[in-house]
């Protein structure tokens, strides 16, 4: 049952048409992330839901009660900012118990209430610190312990993790996750971060030019991207053009000097011109040419720690494929002839994209 509900919200800025037709639901205690380049109206989504803008068109829903037409303050939805908007000139502990303190609760249950939320971000001990002597990390607990303690009906996250280092990051993201699933707080988190969307979502909507894309759990996402942008910007696939091909009664897309069996979809048929999306992690690499496959040849590798990338061509179109790192990736080397081959439910494809 849906317990956040948007409605064709639509968004205009002057002539730029930041929301076009915005729908989806999310279901009370899960976790959704809003995707998408700078630009595409994530944000934008987010302040509607908080009620720092209105909608053109539209309405949003929580919990069966419509909050398009409430204030900020009617609506009880806790908020984190990307820049924390902490008070410098407090402690910790006043800075988390300002929400309490506006809305006029007593010292016993302000005291009560910080403590707990304290517990919860791992800084008990730490209420009388300064903020400003305080690391990125802790200052994001600090704000995230603040949007909690007022127990909201909802928590909205804008991209708070972007100002971390890569570490902190990433620790912060189980953090984040784990604190909600033991709240059970119904959460929507803005980022531009495909990896932090997968990792910490139940579900996924990918927006782009202030539309939805794709809305799918994170595995789907994944593996069953809905268009080209989906494709390349959802991890890094190779976007090749090719053209759909019957031999013997089995469904092929070629392209110059490759070929790779396909499943077939609705909508297409042999003949079409068709736009082609392989992720590089998802091609087998052989020494020796084997059935279905086809030459490559190395052009450079690149070594990241946990994966070793080989660009290189296949056929005319260059291409990159992903090897886990290991000894045998160790000694892929630039000139090195190999073949390469893919599983039909690897290879997406879709109408012939001309500008990309």
């Amino acid at each position: 049952m849906s317990y956040l509900r948007v409605e064709h919200v639509e968004k205009s800025f002057g002539e730029n048409r930041v929301l076009k037709d915005i729908s989806f639901s999310l279901p009370k205690g899960s976790f959704l992330s809003l995707l998408g380049p700078s630009g595409c109206g994530k944000t934008t989504m987010l302040k509607i839901i908080v009620g720092l803008e209105s909608p053109d068109k539209g309405r949003v829903f929580l919990g069966g009660r419509e909050l398009t037409p409430k204030p900020t303050e009617q609506r009880n939805i806790g908020m984190m900012f990307q820049n924390y908007a902490l008070f410098p000139n407090m402690t910790v502990a006043r800075n988390i118990a300002y929400g309490l303190k506006i809305r006029k609760r007593s010292q016993a249950e302000i005291d009560e209430k910080v403590d707990w939320a304290l517990k919860l971000v791992k800084l008990e001990g730490r209420d009388n610190d300064r903020v400003t002597l305080m690391s990125g990390g802790q200052q994001q607990r600090v704000a995230l312990a603040r949007a909690l303690v007022i127990q909201p009906d909802m928590l909205l996250l804008d991209e708070p993790l972007s100002a971390l280092d890569r570490k902190i990051r990433v620790e912060m993201q189980y953090e984040i996750r784990s604190i909600q699933r033991q709240v059970g707080i119904t959460t929507v988190f803005v980022t531009h971060d495909q990896e932090e969307a997968l990792t910490m979502s139940d579900a996924v909507i990918l927006m782009n030019d202030g539309r939805i894309e794709q809305w799918d759990d994170p595995w789907t996402m994944y593996n069953q991207p809905a268009s080209v942008f989906a494709s390349g910007f959802i991890g890094k696939a190779n976007i090749l053009d090719g053209r759909l091909v019957e031999k013997n009664g089995l469904l092929t897309v070629e392209g110059p000097g490759w070929s790779f069996p396909v499943n077939e979809r609705d909508g297409f048929k042999p003949g079409d011109a068709v736009t082609v999306a392989i992720r590089g992690e998802h091609f087998h690499i052989d020494r020796e040419p084997g059935p279905g496959a086809v030459p490559f040849k190395i052009k450079d590798t690149v070594f990241t720690g946990s994966v070793r990338k080989i660009n290189g061509f296949m056929g005319a179109d260059e291409v990159q494929l992903v090897a886990l790192n290991s000894s045998e990736a160790a000694v892929y080397a630039p000139g090195q002839e190999l073949t390469v081959s893919t599983r039909p439910q690897y290879v997406h494809y879709y109408a012939r994209v001309e500008t990309r």
